[in-house]
Order: C-alpha cells, then structure tokens, then sequence
C-alpha cells in the first residue's frame, strides 16, 4: 500500500515544441516516485499562457525546457522567480551541460541535460515535489 496522498500534483511542462512535452510526459509516467503523488500534467506552448496559468495558481512544480522559442525556458524560469507569489520549484530542461550557468542564472531549482534519461529527470521531479508538499505557503 502506497503512502503517496491521493489528489495527484499539477506539472505544468512549458515547451514550444509537441515531442519535447510528450518526451517529457513519457519519461516521467503518472508517478515519478513511490512517495509521491501522482502527477497531473498542465502543457503550455506559449510564454504569456505560462505567466497566466501560474498566476492562477495551483501549479505545483514547473518543467521548462530551455530550448523553447521564441521565449526561451530559463528566461521564463527568471520571471516567475521575480514575478510569482510562491513561485512553485522549476525543473529546466537544457540541451547543453555548458549550459548549466543559464540555469543557475534563471534561479531554476533543479536540472536534467538532454538527451533525456527517464530516471535522472524522475528523480528530479520527485524531489522537487517533497519539496513543494513540505513548503507551500498559504494562498493570499
């Protein structure tokens, strides 16, 4: 018997490109870890429908993909750092490990290189979402 909570944890995944946001449903399946809830996926093409969905609120972690155009996923990392009450953690997607410096810069809270590994990006959204069950902060 599993001890995950039942209602599943909204992943927004922002990518401009269709396979990308499959690559990424697939890798990570309905539940990336035992412990965790399952995961209900929220995919957005667009960066002004990124900023309108989390200002909605409700999301509980962000996958982004730094490749995406013509907003690129770590510029879109950034603002919802700077922009978003409770900003939910952000898991950025790049295509280079030279890369990692843009990533730091956008404040993102975890990182998984392309090509994608199913397990290194599993694993990184699970954590991301112990986190975000352990430190949501009360809506406004």
């Amino acid at each position: 018997m599993s001890t995950a909570p039942e209602s599943p944890m909204k992943v927004l995944v922002y990518s401009d490109d269709a396979n990308t946001r499959a690559q990424i449903r697939l890798a990570v399946g309905r539940r990336p870890a035992a412990d965790v809830p399952r995961v209900e996926f929220v995919e957005l093409a667009t960066q002004p429908a990124v900023v309108e969905r989390l200002d909605e609120g409700g999301i509980d972690v962000l996958i982004v993909d730094g490749e995406a155009q013509p907003a690129g996923g770590l510029g879109v990392c950034r603002q919802a750092k700077d922009e978003v009450y409770d900003c939910p953690p952000v898991l950025a997607i790049i295509a280079r490990r030279d890369d990692g410096w843009l990533a730091t810069w956008s404040r993102a809270d975890a990182v998984v290189s392309l090509p994608l590994d199913p397990m290194a990006l599993a694993n990184a959204l699970a954590g991301l979402m112990r986190g975000r069950a352990e430190n949501r902060l009360p809506a406004l």
